[in-house]
């Protein structure tokens, strides 16, 4: 068996920055198994598998838009929703099919996603509003994982939210990744208001329970950390309209946010590394 793969560099505009994703693009599914055997070789924060679905009805123009099951997977498990694989996917279609303007992409856990072509250029994301709930008690395995202690923390069905006062904190923060590890299934962001003028917001991902140690640009944890922030900074009285956020790993990547409603939409820019050829 032989089976295509791109790797992309999601979320930014530069080789080895922004967050690699693999993507395959399959008839129908592979096994189990298969797939997380190749996630696992792979060894990148995530390998998206893609299978078209031509039975759809609502396709009404398949030269402009067209429709993909699509599922993720770690170097350990099944992930439920991923942001920078699905833009990585998205990138790969739009190259392959200039005439595209968009795909709707259905996955289990999260339902239908929208992305779209931009007229600046970038891939633009329509995810669910995800946004986390304040909790007022939380593990100690979260306050122990981490050199800063957690002050505020607030919790979605993916992760949880620590709200440091700084970007200082942000970005010095060291983690204890096996006593993170104790809070499966749940991942932890931390996240700070930016002071530097290019950026609203800055954070940073840390999820050894689900797919290691720190990831690089985490798309889907910032359909919860958008509308998080465009409450806390009031966003709505200072009448803008997009949240420019820098999650600040080792290799950065930069995601414009706008909140509508139930739904949040980011967008970010991609760059191909690699494409080649699986031998199985």
């Amino acid at each position: 068996m032989e089976l295509h793969v791109d790797f992309i560099d999601a979320f930014t505009e530069s080789t080895f920055k922004g967050n690699p994703a693999a993507v395959i693009i399959t008839e129908q599914w592979l096994s189990d198994d298969l797939m997380q055997s190749i996630a696992t070789e792979n060894n990148l924060s995530e390998t998206a598998f893609l299978v078209a679905d031509p039975t759809s009805t609502h396709q009404t123009s398949p030269e402009h838009s067209q429709r993909f099951a699509i599922r993720w997977f770690s170097p350990i498990t099944e992930i439920a929703f991923c942001g920078h694989a699905t833009l990585a996917s998205a990138f790969v279609l739009f190259k392959k099919h200039p005439t595209l303007s968009s795909i709707t992409f259905s996955a289990k856990a999260v339902g239908e996603l929208i992305v779209s072509k931009t007229n600046t250029g970038l891939i633009e994301m329509d995810f669910p509003n995800t946004k986390p709930k304040k909790v007022d008690t939380f593990p100690a395995e979260l306050s122990d994982g981490l050199s800063i202690k957690p002050t505020e923390v607030y919790q979605n069905q993916h992760a949880y939210f620590v709200i440091y006062p700084s970007e200082e904190d942000v970005n010095k923060v060291l983690r204890d990744n096996e006593t993170l590890k104790q809070l499966a299934p749940l991942d932890v962001v931390v996240t700070a208001q930016s002071k530097n003028n290019n950026y609203d917001f800055s954070s940073r991902y840390f999820w050894p329970a689900n797919g290691g140690d720190e990831d690089p640009v985490t798309g889907s944890i910032h359909s919860g950390l958008a509308p998080l922030w465009f409450e806390k900074l009031d966003i709505q009285k200072r009448d803008k309209k997009i949240l420019k956020a820098y999650q600040a790993s080792q290799r950065g990547g930069i995601l414009h946010c706008e909140l509508k409603g139930e739904r949040v939409f980011i967008s970010g820019a991609a760059v191909q590394y690699l494409s080649g050829t699986i031998y199985i």
